[in-house]
């Protein structure tokens, strides 16, 4: 399954795809040249086409005598611009209702509302970060009582996932999972991201759901796994081959081991099985051995780790050689 990573960008490193060559601000009007896709403002382009015929950017060739028919309002894309820049469209719409205000005699009439500023957030759907949200939060495949919220609209899935943990003293050994209709959401999912992309009308709470179930932790049984396998081996291989043990490539314990350099500290024989992996006998059961078994193992790779006495190294020694070891 693939995992998709999600990465916070700054709204800065979007600047070049959303702001117009021309004056330096973002779209206002958001217009694209039909020969090319170039965007602009679309009082900037307008102007600039009265004495150019040619795009600001690529120099193509807009038209060869009527320039102003081959560009398009961008309405996507300037919904996109309201959207990513906080607080644009609304001091957009109280810039033009200040304009006209102070000059009651243009006329205005042919224009729509939003040319007028007469268009408030609500009605173009655009949600800004410090805007409260009315929501309602319910139990999921149950007809419970819906509970009402009303919460910032920056706030995250996951700080909703807690409130709902807190009030509802849901214990740590379950998980909360918080839903729009039957599809789960993610952590980091704003409410003006749930907004947004499920289309939120406004015409009522945005409407949630949660569940509980049991959270399924995994115990990680490979530690305690590989070192009773690793312990059955070195056992079958010091039975198998006794004779290195008292060899001298073979005399000395492995300082890789904790169990052997316990052993070698004087410590008891039945200590280092009950320190090596408490409250894993079932692990130890489920490999077909038990803690005694286990025990045995480990004293049994202690002793034979140990390094042999000086007489019998030298008789080792002599053995190897050829020669019978003197008195």
């Amino acid at each position: 399954m693939t995992m998709h990573r999600t990465t916070r960008i700054k709204i800065t490193e979007l600047n070049p795809h959303l702001m117009c060559v021309l004056c330096g601000g973002y779209f206002i009007d958001a217009t694209t040249i039909v020969e090319c896709l170039h965007s602009f403002c679309k009082l900037c382009i307008v102007r600039y086409l009265e004495t150019s015929k040619y795009c600001p950017i690529c120099d193509v060739q807009v038209h060869k005598t009527k320039p102003l028919l081959n560009i398009r309002s961008d309405k996507t894309l300037q919904d996109i611009v309201y959207k990513l820049v906080p607080g644009l469209f609304k001091n957009e719409m109280k810039r033009r209702r200040d304009f006209y205000a102070e000059h009651p005699s243009v006329d205005a009439g042919s224009g729509s509302n939003e040319d007028r500023g007469e268009v408030a957030d609500e009605d173009k759907r655009i949600i800004t970060d410090d805007e409260i949200i009315s929501l309602s939060i319910e139990f999921f495949d149950q007809n419970n009582v819906k509970r009402y919220l009303q919460c910032p609209a920056a706030m995250t899935v996951m700080h909703l996932r807690k409130f709902l943990r807190s009030k509802m003293d849901i214990p740590c050994t379950y998980q909360v999972e918080v839903m729009y209709e039957d599809e789960p959401l993610k952590d980091y999912y704003t409410l003006m991201d749930i907004a947004y992309i499920y289309t939120w009308r406004r015409n009522g709470p945005l409407p949630l759901k949660y569940s509980v179930r049991p959270g399924c932790k995994k115990l990680k049984l490979s530690g305690p796994r590989e070192s009773l396998s690793g312990a059955g081996q070195q056992e079958l291989e010091s039975d198998s081959g006794s004779d290195k043990a008292s060899s001298p490539a073979g005399g000395g314990p492995s300082t890789s081991s904790t169990h052997s350099s316990a052993g070698a500290a004087g410590a008891p024989a039945a200590a280092p099985a009950q320190a090596a992996h408490p409250g894993f006998a079932h692990a130890a059961a489920a490999n077909g051995l038990t803690c005694s078994t286990a025990s045995t193992a480990l004293t049994r790779q202690q002793q034979q780790q140990q390094p042999p006495p000086p007489a019998a190294s030298k008789a080792s020694k002599a053995a190897v050689n050829g020669s019978t070891p003197l008195g």
